[in-house]
């Protein structure tokens, strides 16, 4: 069941990278294109998912919404696997004062709220898709960095590592070329599920009006479908829709995976 779940996860992902891909060549018009003879008006052959209050079409605006998801998640969880990797590993492998240090940063930021912060953030330097994605990574490192200390902590004193001191190896690249692939099974499933929670999270921010004013995004597609919810309610069902399936995706990889590897997360 975890493979055929992980499969269908690969299928999901693999169709919305290709519509976001093409979406100018998928996408059935202009999604900012202004037709108010339409406004609101329901699944139809030249709409397939509607229409919003300004007659725009619902399914191009899905289409490219697609793009600002995906491209805030997969900017997000690479930055955040980057400084994430190096803290957690450098702390984990070293020790010492640089741990102690790291590991008190981390539990103070674990404390605050990640989504509450993420709001203060955009909230104060605007809406923007650069902000959102600035505001994501501030928080977004940390469980990276708690998860691969823990990982070199187990792995620094196994035979290898010390075999690799003891012909001499560098700590660069002791650490680079034998502790850390051994502690990528966990970090690959970790990321996978935080692609998911990212999506979320940029999705939040865009209901509320933190995100992005000059493309479509998923969120603010919710935000103004919610007020015509009993109505006209195709116009915050098929972004909900879209938002629900990309995350389910996101997590079956994960779940796939972790089965796979028999990985338990940490917290």
């Amino acid at each position: 069941m975890g493979n055929r779940l992980a499969w269908a996860g690969l299928i999901i992902i693999g169709l919305l990278l290709t519509t976001a891909l093409l979406a100018p060549f998928l996408a059935p018009s202009d999604p900012l294109g202004i037709d108010l003879t339409g406004e609101l008006e329901g699944p139809g052959p030249g709409h397939p998912l509607g229409q919003d209050k300004l007659g725009r079409d619902i399914l191009s605006q899905v289409i490219y919404g697609s793009r600002v998801s995906l491209v805030v998640a997969l900017v997000v969880v690479g930055i955040s696997l980057l400084i994430g990797v190096a803290l957690g590993a450098t702390a984990g492998y070293f020790g010492g004062v640089f741990d102690a240090i790291l590991m008190r940063i981390v539990d103070i930021l674990l404390a605050f709220p990640g989504i509450l912060l993420a709001i203060a953030l955009t909230g104060i330097l605007g809406p923007s898709l650069k902000n959102i994605i600035l505001a994501l990574c501030v928080l977004g490192w940390v469980g990276y960095a708690r998860l691969v200390r823990g990982q070199v902590l187990a792995e620094k004193n196994r035979e290898y590592v010390v075999a690799a001191r003891a012909l001499g190896g560098s700590h660069p690249r002791i650490i680079l070329r034998h502790i850390l692939p051994n502690c990528f099974a966990p970090v690959i499933v970790e990321a996978t599920f935080g692609l998911a929670g990212v999506i979320l999270a940029e999705s939040s921010l865009s209901f509320l009006g933190l995100g992005p004013q000059d493309v479509p995004t998923w969120g603010r597609l919710l935000n103004e479908g919610a007020q015509y919810i009993l109505f006209a309610p195709h116009v915050a069902t098929f972004p909900g829709m879209a938002i629900m399936i990309t995350v389910l995706g996101f997590n079956f990889i994960g779940d796939g995976l972790r089965n796979k590897w028999d990985v338990k997360r940490t917290a």
